[in-house]
């Protein structure tokens, strides 16, 4: 069994990328590393393992991205297990795994030896996601938060924090959007739509807290027009999985596939990755990725507290 730590150099401090390959030496002996050159590296190398026709177990160190590039270069390759390790603030789907989840994932000894689970993918317009995809304005909050995360003294969490406010308050909380759940139509001002296989996303809100990346079904919420007074009355308890609590404000919906459309580019994220486009569909992949855990973690919602 090969052991590949793919290494984003960019993702976490000089220190904590120093130590990282102490740790490997130490605890995970003829493991090998290979450090990304720059976007879609990670997917590559990926693929080259898969390659190789060798069993291995493919270590994303660094954020939810570094980990969204391993899975889909290693989607659907039987001899392939993926995991993450914990670099840098951005690790939202490793969340799934309780309080303890940084800690665990960063025990290597562990990580090498532990159980492995097969996982559901999200397929969004041909990319791949293991936790969430969004698209209203919390996708939007999204793919500004890296204009606040180099700030001094702003966490991951902070950064959302900010970049929520600053679309909320200046540039306004809803865009026209038709969106398909099932037999469910939605034709108008949408404010959020979240399309969770993982629990979190956004530096720590969980929307869904009963949702599971290997039950075969995606969990949707959409919230049409709101006001800003009650956008902030609210967006507390949806991101604490409160949603069912209000559900004059907030539709759920539970399937494999969610279809949304714009006269205009609409943004989406996924797992972190920013795509736009004027239509996405959002469906329950036919490949799934093995992702490796240490023993005493759980990624059950009632244990992963």
């Amino acid at each position: 069994m090969r052991h590949i730590f793919i290494v984003n150099p960019t993702a976490g401090q000089a220190r904590a990328q120093r130590e990282l390959a102490q740790r490997i030496r130490a605890q995970v002996p003829g493991g090998e590393v290979v450090y990304t050159n720059g976007p879609g590296h990670a997917r590559q190398l990926a693929r080259e393992a898969g390659a190789a026709g060798e069993p291995a177990r493919l270590y994303a160190c660094g954020g939810d991205g570094t980990l969204n590039e391993v899975v889909n270069g290693a989607a659907g390759v039987p001899t392939l297990a993926v995991t993450n390790v914990p670099l840098g603030t951005g690790n939202d789907f490793l969340r799934i795994f309780g309080p303890r989840a940084r800690e665990g994932f960063s025990d290597l000894a562990a990580l090498s030896r532990g159980p492995q689970a097969d996982f559901d993918l999200m397929d969004c317009n041909g990319l791949l996601g293991i936790g969430v995809v969004c698209a209203g304005v919390d996708a939007r909050i999204a793919a500004d938060v890296h204009r606040y995360k180099a700030l001094p003294l702003v966490s991951g969490t902070g950064a959302y924090i900010l970049s929520l406010l600053v679309n909320v308050l200046f540039k306004g909380i809803c865009i026209p959007m038709r969106t398909e759940m099932g037999g469910q139509v939605h034709d108008g001002e949408t404010a959020i739509l979240c399309i969770c296989n993982g629990r979190y996303y956004g530096g720590g809100f969980m929307p869904v807290g009963e949702a599971m990346p290997d039950d075969g079904v995606l969990d949707v919420l959409l919230v049409p027009e709101v006001s800003r007074t009650t956008f902030f009355r609210f967006v507390g308890p949806y991101s604490r999985g409160r949603y069912r609590e209000h559900p004059d404000l907030i539709r759920d919906f539970h399937g494999q596939s969610v279809t949304f459309s714009a006269p205009a580019p609409i943004t989406a994220v996924v797992d972190g990755e920013v795509m736009r486009d004027t239509r996405f569909t959002v469906r329950l992949s036919e490949k799934k990725v093995a992702f490796f855990y240490p023993d005493y973690l759980d990624y059950s919602p009632k244990t992963a507290r």
